[in-house]
């Protein structure tokens, strides 16, 4: 008797194209039920300002089309965006997730921004943290987590019906994969993540949470395939080995630089994206480290 298919969740993309960042908004087709993935708060450097034009679109069709938010869900503490996570929930509600090794995240940079005493370093930010193997409900549909660390110690894939919402972990495969070079970063334990994906069935629908646009391609991507990634991947299609990969990756890496918003994205992200405290004068700062992080 063959295998039935995984049902289909209803899947509908934001991108915000100063970041390269894709959000999901995810929803079970058999009810009101949806989950918000990789939220963006919008953010001006020069300026020091938030706002929240991209959360607000998500929200704008969260209400429209009824729905009710359960989950909302982080891949990883990210370095290019800040989250919009709180601002959605002040909003619709919904329980803030992340992978339950953000205390690694945590307790590495809470050192690099000497954040406050009072700051926890136990995920507590989190109303959920979720390891390998846990599941979700999100209505006849479930979430499933699959621990795929390399990028940071914490980073998850939530497997929702046919489809891997896989964070940073891979890129369409004419960019290839993520970068492994900040604090707590593996390109062996990449490498062992995204062949753990490659496990799932070739027909699994892979969402990105980039896409940087690959020199000779003309549009944006978001969804690629578990059989197009085997086949195609420029940096680990079948037949790279390990070796291969992680002399490629760190090669690689040390041509990078840093992300643009890496500074302030970090220590908002790993406190669920909740700007830092206010200081005594009623204003809240963001750090900027000097000489710590590479060039």
């Amino acid at each position: 008797m063959s295998t039935p298919a995984p049902l289909a969740p209803l899947i509908q993309p934001f991108f915000d194209q100063d970041t390269f960042t894709y959000s999901y908004l995810v929803r079970d087709p058999a009810s009101s039920a949806c989950a918000i993935i990789d939220s963006v708060l919008d953010f001006d450097p020069a300026s020091g300002r938030t706002q929240t034009q991209s959360a607000d679109q998500l929200i704008a069709a969260v209400t429209a089309q009824g729905l009710t938010l359960e989950w909302i869900l982080e891949t990883h503490v990210h370095a290019d965006h800040l989250s919009a996570a709180p601002y959605l929930q002040q909003q619709l509600g919904g329980q803030i997730v992340i992978g339950a090794k953000i205390t690694e995240v945590q307790r590495v940079f809470a050192d690099v921004f000497h954040a406050e005493p009072e700051f926890a370093r136990d995920g507590s930010q989190f109303d959920r943290l979720v390891e390998e193997g846990d599941c979700l409900p999100l209505g006849e549909l479930s979430i499933q987590v699959l621990h795929t660390p390399g990028h940071t110690p914490a980073c998850v894939t939530y497997l929702i019906g046919d489809a891997a919402f896989v964070g940073d972990t891979l890129f369409m495969p004419d960019y290839g994969t993520a970068r492994c070079d900040f604090p707590g970063g593996d390109a062996r334990q990449l490498y062992q993540s995204i062949h753990k994906i490659f496990a799932l069935p070739d027909t699994t629908r892979l969402m990105l949470c980039h896409d940087y646009q690959a020199p000779g391609r003309d549009r944006f991507c978001h969804e690629t395939s578990v059989a197009e990634q085997k086949q195609q991947n420029v940096h680990v299609h079948l037949g790279v080995s390990e070796a291969e990969f992680v002399q490629q990756r760190q090669a690689k890496d040390a041509t990078l630089k840093m992300p643009r918003l890496i500074l302030p994205s970090v220590q908002v992200n790993m406190r669920a994206g909740q700007l830092p405290p206010a200081e005594a004068n009623g204003v809240r700062y963001l750090k900027l480290p000097l000489n710590l992080l590479g060039a």
